[in-house]
């Protein structure tokens, strides 16, 4: 049986030779390409087509959940298991949801990796979040209503700024339309960014269009 083939995207060169140096050892496993940033991955992954890619949500550029869809369009029968120091319950959630296989804490990688590569070859989910409180949260939404989406966690209010954000609106217009202060709309948004584990206004607007958040209101 041919080895799982393997590419790991991550910033740090030193990360990634670490992690090629792990799953090298393991005569089942193959790493075929290493990936500094996500244009690179993507170009990497589109020419290689890997069985798994282990990929860091905290690299500059475009939010960790949107390489998640993006390394998946590049390559569509890869699994995705995502290597991080975030252990976020919402966090993961959302990684999931944008669809990752996997997701294993950096602290644990060298004990859990191997194990989270072959568990998602396999076609299984592989979670390593540290304790069972913390992955029945991650876990338990899911559990009754396989079909969520990412905000389903989230309040009316909550919504109502995500709407308002994704339109381009200020944090002034935002306060002025919703009644709050402009500081408690810039918590708001902070508290969205977190929870849906986005790092940039424009990855809010590409989910709200995804999800159709911005067609129940039109012409505003």
């Amino acid at each position: 049986m041919s080895p799982i083939s393997i590419l790991i995207v991550d910033d740090h060169a030193l990360v990634r030779s670490g992690l090629r140096l792990l799953i090298s050892g393991q005569p089942d496993l193959q790493v075929i390409g290493e990936a500094g940033s996500l244009r690179d991955a993507l170009d990497i992954a589109a020419k290689t087509q890997p069985q798994v890619i282990c990929l860091d949500l905290s690299m500059p550029g475009p939010s960790g959940v949107a390489s998640v869809e993006r390394l998946r369009a590049a390559a569509p029968k890869a699994r995705i298991i995502v290597v991080t120091m975030h252990d976020d319950p919402a966090y993961v959630r959302t990684a999931i949801a944008m669809g990752a296989a996997g997701y294993v804490n950096k602290s644990a990688a060298d004990t859990e990796l191997i194990s989270a590569i072959r568990a998602v070859a396999r076609g299984r989910v592989f979670i390593d979040v540290g304790d069972a409180a913390t992955l029945e949260s991650i876990l338990f939404p899911h559990a009754q209503s396989p079909g969520k989406s990412p905000i389903d966690s989230l309040s009316e209010r909550e919504l109502e700024v995500l709407r308002a954000v994704a339109r381009g609106f200020t944090n002034q217009r935002i306060a002025d339309e919703i009644g709050l202060s402009v500081k408690t709309v810039e918590s708001y948004r902070a508290r969205l960014m977190k929870k849906l584990g986005l790092k940039e206004r424009a990855d809010l607007v590409r989910l709200a269009i995804e999800l159709g958040l911005l067609t129940d209101e039109p012409g505003r």
